[in-house]
């Protein structure tokens, strides 16, 4: 059995405000709350990721929009990983944490669907990781003529070369 770690990129304040709220974001929430639930009850590492922008910028690090949403709140255990770029392990320690915790198999939920979700899960496969990304666990925005659910259901199609492609309801981190 591989040990597994429950990823969780991006969900942060910022992505829900009142002007432009991350697409079913409530759902996404309630979601992610589920892995966390199911991750902590079978002692699965979770692994929390923060992107950081410039000073002004909505996820400026330390502010409000930069802290992680508070109804998914990392656990004192949990690992948090600061990034800048959409890729979790370009200049971070992410890779180090995951391997000194010698986790094999990575989980995969967060924001934004096709930019730091897509980005992470492609290069965690790349790395040789065994990635499930969680269908009904990542969000986006509409953009141009595509919409926020075509989007996501695009990327759980082309994904399915990097990652198994599962519902909140088919995981386990036990397995």
């Amino acid at each position: 059995m591989k040990k597994t770690g429950l990823v969780i990129i991006d969900v942060q304040n910022a992505m829900f405000m009142e002007e432009d709220p991350v697409y079913q974001g409530e759902v996404l929430l309630r979601n992610i709350k589920d892995l966390l639930a199911k991750a902590r009850m079978s002692g699965a590492p979770v692994f929390f990721v923060q992107h950081n922008e410039a000073v002004g910028q909505p996820l400026e690090n330390g502010t409000y929009g930069w802290e992680v949403h508070p109804e998914i709140a990392p656990a004192e255990d949990d690992t948090i990983i600061q990034k800048t770029t959409p890729d979790s392990f370009y200049k971070t320690d992410f890779e180090e944490q995951l391997q000194n915790q010698k986790i094999e198999r990575l989980v995969l939920a967060g924001i934004q669907t096709e930019v730091c979700v897509d980005t992470t899960c492609r290069r965690a496969f790349s790395m040789g990781y065994d990635v499930t990304l969680v269908a009904d666990a990542h969000s986006t925005w509409n953009s141009g003529s595509l919409s926020a659910q075509q989007i996501i259901d695009h990327h759980n199609r082309v994904l399915k070369w990097f990652a198994r492609i599962k519902e909140t309801n088919a995981i386990q981190f036990n397995e």
